[in-house]
């Protein structure tokens, strides 16, 4: 798979969408280009005082709609190829999941685990400069967020550079995934693998398809294997195993393991942090390598790491009848056409891994509006609450003890709001995009780009020009 190139594999499912859209060839060709791209060199002075020249990418594929959205990756693998395939993935599950923003990505090739907090720090401050330098941040530019390699500590000293040379009121709007101190929301840390589930457990509702599959309607007894423990696997995996799905095979970078009699979520969390390794965890079996776990038997296989893992080289011994795809990109098209004409349901990444930036949609709002959600209308709703169960107690025998009265007269808070918002959103564009599934006799991911398209070339059309 040397010859690999992701942006490639993107508009290879996006062509084969379009076949299906009402737009002509021009129109679908400026959807499909990315607008801005945007690769440049910065140097670092380490801790002893070397200088390492770093190189960096931000990618705005989309300007239909501003400002553009995707996260900053800190990992070897970014290259101007994956930054350009990610941020056009940005724009189309935007699109898919109704959320008002183009698309875009960035990222600095760099292994973080060899460098110090303090290099950190002045890496992600050098290229949140360089980002500032030539307009490619801003509450109504271009909103970054985290991606595998980041979290809320980057996006933190990315909106304190940013407010050091933009003093405008609404600078806390520049970036998403912050912590909740400094203008973050509840839930943005699970959202992606809490949207994971959403999407999954949605997809395990259709009697037909789970017919099809020979499977029961639900996610209750269903087993599962998850690719990558950080935070994407993790709460996808937590979020499945609580409602009710079996974990029995993990991936991580140091191996693979598999218990058929299930495996406890947490226990190996402890383990792993206690020892550094998934491998030699309780009852568990040793898989050959890494990549062995993807291949065992079970219901539903969730790859939450990079791409390219379900490609030509193990295509035909993958079992798992329903592929979750948590990551970005996972599974090539080569093997996405295999995987489905054996039958299985490929959920793909366009739609599912979407709740992360759905609820940095949330966040953004938030930031621009300056209050938090729930705060103005949670007491109100306690107290309405409160006079139902009131009226209750008089028409019958019942009456409720305080804490029963806590427990449902509580109003609506803001991590309630965000879950709540969440979860409409996955179901709503499942919905969406199985109904088109079904009406042109296509696949989840065709019907997702072929809903993207549609949305997308709408507003272009609208426009009367290209912008």
């Amino acid at each position: 798979m040397s010859n690999y190139k992701f942006f490639d594999q993107v508009n290879k499912a996006f062509d084969k969408a379009a076949q299906y859209s009402r737009f002509d060839a021009g129109l679908l060709s400026q959807i499909k280009i990315c607008n801005s791209v945007y690769r440049f060199s910065f140097p670092l002075k380490k801790d002893n005082g070397d200088i390492e020249v770093l190189h960096g990418w931000r990618v705005e594929h989309s300007h239909h709609k501003v400002p553009t959205k995707g996260g900053i990756r800190f990992s070897m693998s970014v290259n101007e190829d994956e930054t350009m395939a990610l941020a056009a993935l940005m724009t189309y599950k935007c699109a898919v999941v109704d959320v008002p923003f183009g698309g875009a990505k960035g990222g600095i090739r760099i292994d973080k685990n060899n460098y110090s907090q303090d290099e950190l720090e002045r890496i992600t401050r050098r290229y949140t400069f360089e980002l500032i330098k030539k307009g490619f941040i801003g509450p109504g530019l271009d909103v970054p967020a985290p991606d595998y390699g980041t979290g809320a500590r980057e996006m933190g000293w990315i909106l304190d550079t940013y407010r050091q040379l933009n003093s405008e009121l609404n600078s806390e709007a520049c970036v998403t995934g912050k912590p909740i101190p400094m203008g973050g929301i509840r839930g943005r840390t699970e959202a992606t693998g809490r949207g994971v589930y959403f999407g999954v457990r949605e997809a395990c509702k259709d009697k037909e398809d789970m017919k099809d599959l020979g499977l029961e309607p639900g996610l209750e007894g269903k087993t599962f294997v998850v690719q990558g423990l950080g935070n994407v696997g993790y709460h996808a995996a937590k979020y499945l195993i609580e409602g009710g799905a079996k974990l029995i095979g993990v991936a991580e970078y140091e191996g693979s393991i598999y218990d058929k009699n299930g495996i406890d979520l947490e226990k190996l969390m402890e383990f792993r942090k206690d020892t550094g390794s998934i491998i030699g965890f309780g009852n568990t079996k040793e898989m050959e390598d890494r990549g062995a776990v993807l291949e065992a038997e079970c219901d539903i296989l969730v790859p939450a790491a990079l791409e390219n893992q379900i490609n030509s080289d193990n295509m035909e011994n993958i079992q798992a009848k329903i592929i979750a795809e948590a990551a970005n990109g996972p599974t090539t098209t080569e093997a996405h056409d295999y995987l489905k004409k054996r039958g299985a349901l490929l959920i793909p990444d366009n739609y599912l891994n979407a709740g992360g930036v759905t609820v940095s949609y949330f966040e953004w709002l938030k930031n621009l509006s300056h209050v938090r959600f729930g705060r103005m209308e949670k007491r109100a709703e306690a107290t309405s609450y409160r006079k139902i169960l009131g009226v209750i107690e008089n028409i019958s025998d019942r009456t409720f003890t305080e804490e029963e009265l806590e427990k449902l007269a509580s109003g609506s808070g803001e991590y309630e709001l965000v879950d709540s918002g969440l979860e409409e959103t996955m179901i709503v564009a499942y919905q969406q995009i199985n109904e088109l599934r079904k009406k042109h006799d296509i696949d989840l991911r065709t019907a997702a780009f072929l809903n993207a398209i549609e949305k997308v070339g709408a507003i272009y059309e609208q426009m009367g020009i290209f912008p």
